[in-house]
């Protein structure tokens, strides 16, 4: 088992880079994958960049030229759910897009034509490791499992965001995600994306912003830490 570990931003991805023992870094693309042992595991830990595109390029990356077996993805989301509220952790059943419409032709809202659904899976044995693991390592925290939905746009107005849980019944929704997915699909690469909740995505706690993200990247990377232990 080699994984690939991918976080957006640095804030995301320093703290797991920081534990990697025996590190060796290789650029890419712009981008600085750290290979090494995290709790026994072999791991490359990546910033990918922002936005879809920089996603899809990282999973391809890791695959051809590390051959990483497994694909996890951790970072910050804003919540699509009610009950889903700031510091609390997504654990993704599947992953789909909010910016891709070829309805016209028939396809679903989200799917990408000539893909066969609208939706790509997470792994049932990631996703049940990461849900075993969250509890363990953070037991006072909230953990749910449900769909990702990703898009190049940063959500913060209320009508966007109502528009979004009712097409796609999400519980977050963030950048990355299902590029990810996508990328790992095509590869037949297992994957789970862990994501901790930073903001409403209604502009609510705009100005809080900053200081939510920084607390919840650093807080999914400590439990994703312990994901890879226990694999």
């Amino acid at each position: 088992m080699k994984l690939g570990i991918i976080g957006a931003m640095e804030v995301e991805v320093c703290a797991l880079k920081q534990q990697i023992a025996n590190a060796r870094t290789v650029t890419r693309a712009g981008m600085e994958f750290t290979e090494g042992l995290l709790g026994g595991r072999e791991v490359v830990v990546v910033q990918s960049g922002i936005g879809k595109v920089n996603a899809g390029l990282c999973v391809q990356i890791l695959c051809d030229l590390f051959a990483v077996t497994h694909i996890i993805n951790t970072g910050v989301a804003g919540s699509l759910c009610n009950d889903a509220n700031i510091g609390d952790i997504v654990v993704s059943v599947d992953a789909i897009y909010h910016d891709v419409d070829a309805t016209v032709f028939g396809y679903a809202p989200g799917q990408v034509p000539q893909m066969k659904s609208a939706s790509f899976p997470a792994s049932p044995a990631l996703r049940s490791a990461a849900v075993a693991a969250c509890r363990k390592a953070a037991p006072e925290i909230q953990v749910f499992e449900g769909r990702v939905v990703s898009g190049d746009q940063f959500i913060c107005d209320a009508d966007k965001k109502k528009w979004i849980a009712d097409t796609f019944h999400g519980f977050c929704t963030e950048m990355e995600g299902c590029a990810i997915a996508q990328a790992s699909y095509l590869n037949e690469i297992p994957f789970v994306i862990i994501r901790a909740i930073s903001d409403k995505a209604d502009g609510s706690d705009i100005v809080s912003y900053p200081e939510f993200e920084a607390k919840a990247a650093e807080h999914c990377a400590l439990l994703v830490a312990e994901l890879v232990r226990t694999l």
